[in-house]
């Protein structure tokens, strides 16, 4: 399931502050976030265009902390358009907002708070130049190694996994309805769904196809 976030559903430059429509799940605060993520087209070869992923963090309001953008699950709103608004307000970015990853419990060390948090991969597809939180936090694109090693929070670097899992599945997926791979690719592809999902090892080697490629870009990267 995707859901596409439209300019009808931009919230004013003003963050929400406040808790009085915050959600509560058997004493635990909801909360919903997204990995912002988008492909940077880079060239191995003079014939091969290979787009790798980029995820998108953002510093904590006070301090240097990295993180993906997060908070509280209202009343008057979806997971989905939580998660939406959210990221708006704390990253400045918009985009497509694909199948939820996975439930968090999980206690605040700094607050004694417990929290049930859910995240969701946020294909970008705009990137405003002011939004509510531009003065209060720094963002960072970054390979999702680079992420793995700087976000602060264990269960989002689990979210991380979990998405970068999915994109391998789909990707190999994809390449079995294509046509089988040479020898050495199918051994290459299975090391790497083995790695990715006991260590995550392999993301610094890993690239991955928009598969929003348009058939010339397809032609381009060599898919078909």
């Amino acid at each position: 399931m995707v859901t596409l976030v439209s300019q009808e559903n931009v919230v004013a430059l003003v963050s929400r502050t406040g808790r009085d429509l915050q959600r509560y799940s058997k004493g635990r605060r909801l909360v919903v976030g997204c990995i912002p993520y988008r492909y940077k087209t880079t060239k191995q070869t003079s014939l091969e265009a290979v787009r790798e992923l980029e995820v998108l963090l953002i510093s904590s309001q006070k301090g240097n902390a990295m993180l993906f953008p997060k908070g509280g699950w209202e009343l008057d709103e979806s997971k989905t358009e939580a998660a939406s608004r959210e990221t708006l307000e704390e990253a400045g970015v918009q985009g497509i907002i694909e199948g939820e990853l996975g439930q968090w419990n999980f206690k605040s060390k700094t607050r004694d708070t417990d929290y049930e948090g859910y995240m969701f991969p946020l294909h970008v597809q705009q990137q405003l130049d002011s939004w509510p939180e531009k003065h209060l936090r720094r963002r960072i694109w970054m390979s999702v190694q680079e992420a793995r090693e700087v976000c602060q929070h264990v269960w989002m670097k689990e979210a991380l996994d979990e998405f970068v899992s999915r994109l391998t599945s789909e990707q190999h997926a994809d390449k079995e309805q294509v046509g089988p791979c040479s020898t050495r690719k199918s051994e290459n592809c299975s090391k790497a769904t083995t790695e990715v999902g006991i260590s995550g090892s392999c993301f610094a080697s890993l690239k991955f196809y928009d598969p929003n490629l348009t058939p010339n870009e397809k032609l381009e990267t060599g898919r078909n």
